[in-house]
C-alpha cells in the first residue's frame, strides 16, 4: 500500500478512541449531572436510551491483547476473550462512569457478563432484554413487549417518560447515522477507495463513544473532507477483502492486512455493518416504539439467529456488491455462535466463487505472527487464482 494524505477529522475520531473509556465527551456528560449508559449488544435500542436523555456507550474491552487476571478470575476461560477484557475493564473501574448497565440475551458470554457485572461492578440501573432467535411476527411481538418493559423500567428510573416525540427525534438522529456511514462505505465500492478499512473502523469506533449529534456532524465533515481531497489509499493492492465474524474494535488487526497489500474494502460486524444497515423504518399504524423494536429484530442478522439464510444472502449481495476477491474470518475463541456458523456460510460463499481464510483469533489480536503469515498465503492464493496483479 502506498503513502497517502491524512485526513484531519480522522485524528478527532482517533483521538475520541485513544481516550476512551474516560473521554472527554463522557467525563463533559456527567459533569453537567447528566446520565450514562453502557450497553452490550446491537440488539439493545440505543434511541431508547438516548430519547430519555441519556448518553449510550458501547462496553468493549482492551484495544489489544492483554493479561485478563481479573476478568478470567470472574469467569471461565471458556468464555471468550471479548467478554473478559469487558469485565476486566469493569473491576478495574474503567467504566465507574456508568450509571445504567444494558444487556440482551443473545449468547452464553454476553449474558453471564452481565449477571457478573451487575453482581461485581453494579449500576443504579440494569436491565436484560430476552432476544428471540427468529423473525417471526410472535418473534417480534415478544421483543416489542421486552422494548416496552425496558422503557417502563428506565420511566421509572429518570422518573418521567420517554415521549413519542423524543423517540422520534432520537430515530431520525440514528438514522441519520446510518444514512451518513451508508455514503462511507459507497465509497468504498470503488476501484480505487478513499479510504481503508482500519481507517473506516475508526469512525465506526468513535461512534459507540461520543454524542451522537457530535458524530454526525464529524462524519459529514469528514465525508466532504474526502471528496475535496480526492484521495485514493489503494495503491497496488493485492485483492479486495471482506472481513466477517466475531465482534472485532482493534484498527490494528485490519491494518496488519493493509499492510500486506490487502484492502478490506467491507465487512460483516457487530461493530461494523450489522450495526448500522438497517434505518427504523416508521409507517402508519405502528408507534414509534414499535417501529424501533421491529428494525432491531430485523437487522442484519447475528450468527445466532434461525434461519441462516438471512445472513448469509446479505453476506453474499456484500460479496457481489464490493467485487471482494476473498473473505477473511476471524473468529474469537470459543466464540460459539460465529464458530457452528462457519462451516456453513463457507460452503455457501464457495457456491459463488469466494474464498474464505478462517482465522481463531483472541480479543485484540493484532495480526501478527501466525495470523500475518497465513494472511501472506491466502492473499498470494488470490493472486494466482484469479490473476488479480495483473489486472490492478
Amino acid at each position: 500500500m502506498q503513502d497517502y494524505p491524512e485526513l484531519r477529522t480522522l485524528e478527532k475520531f482517533r483521538e475520541v478512541n485513544r481516550e476512551f473509556p474516560k473521554n472527554r465527551f463522557i467525563l463533559e456528560h456527567k459533569a453537567q449531572g447528566k446520565k450514562v449508559f453502557g450497553w452490550l449488544c446491537t440488539y439493545v435500542p440505543e434511541e431508547v436510551i438516548h430519547a430519555a436523555g441519556i448518553l449510550p456507550v458501547r462496553i468493549v474491552g482492551y484495544s489489544e491483547e492483554t493479561d485478563l487476571t481479573e476478568g478470567t478470575a470472574y469467569m471461565h476461560v471458556n468464555n471468550c476473550s471479548f467478554s473478559r477484557s469487558c469485565l476486566e475493564l469493569g473491576l478495574k473501574g474503567e467504566y465507574s462512569f456508568l450509571d445504567g448497565v444494558v444487556g440482551g440475551s443473545t449468547c452464553d458470554g454476553a449474558r453471564r457478563l452481565f449477571d457478573l457485572w451487575r453482581h461485581y461492578i453494579g449500576t443504579p440501573f440494569h436491565h436484560v432484554l430476552t432476544v428471540p432467535r427468529k423473525y417471526t411476527e410472535r418473534a417480534h411481538r415478544l421483543y416489542y413487549e421486552e422494548v416496552e418493559e425496558f422503557t417502563r423500567h428506565l420511566e421509572e428510573f429518570i422518573g418521567r417518560k420517554v415521549t413519542d416525540e423524543a423517540l422520534l427525534a432520537s430515530i431520525g438522529l440514528y438514522n441519520e447515522t446510518r444514512h451518513l456511514l451508508s455514503q462511507l462505505y459507497g465509497l468504498r465500492r470503488r476501484d480505487n477507495p478513499p479510504i481503508t478499512g482500519a481507517e473506516t473502523m475508526d469512525v465506526l469506533n468513535a461512534s459507540f463513544r461520543m454524542p451522537r449529534e457530535v458524530f454526525n456532524s464529524w462524519l459529514r465533515e469528514l465525508l466532504a473532507e474526502i471528496e475535496d481531497r480526492r484521495r485514493d489509499v489503494s495503491g497496488k493492492y493485492r485483492a479486495r477483502l471482506m472481513l466477517i465474524g466475531s465482534v472485532l474494535t482493534n484498527t490494528d488487526f485490519i491494518r496488519s492486512i493493509e499492510r500486506q497489500g490487502g484492502i478490506v474494502v467491507t465487512d460483516e460486524l457487530c461493530t461494523s455493518t450489522r450495526y448500522w444497515t438497517d434505518p427504523v423504518v416508521l409507517k402508519d399504524g405502528l408507534s414509534p416504539l414499535e417501529a424501533i423494536a421491529r428494525r432491531y429484530l430485523g437487522n442484519f442478522p447475528c450468527a445466532r439467529m434461525f434461519p441462516s439464510e438471512e445472513r448469509f444472502n446479505r453476506i453474499v449481495e456484500f460479496a457481489r456488491e464490493y467485487r471482494v476477491d476473498g473473505v477473511v474470518s476471524q473468529i474469537v475463541r470459543y466464540c460459539v455462535p460465529y464458530c457452528h456458523d462457519l462451516p456453513l456460510l463457507t460452503k455457501r460463499l464457495r457456491e459463488v466463487n469466494v474464498p474464505v481464510l478462517a482465522l481463531d483469533v483472541e480479543y485484540g489480536s493484532s495480526g501478527s505472527g501466525q495470523i500475518a503469515t497465513r494472511v501472506q498465503a491466502f492473499l498470494e492464493m488470490l493472486e494466482a487464482r484469479n490473476g488479480i496483479a495483473s489486472k490492478r
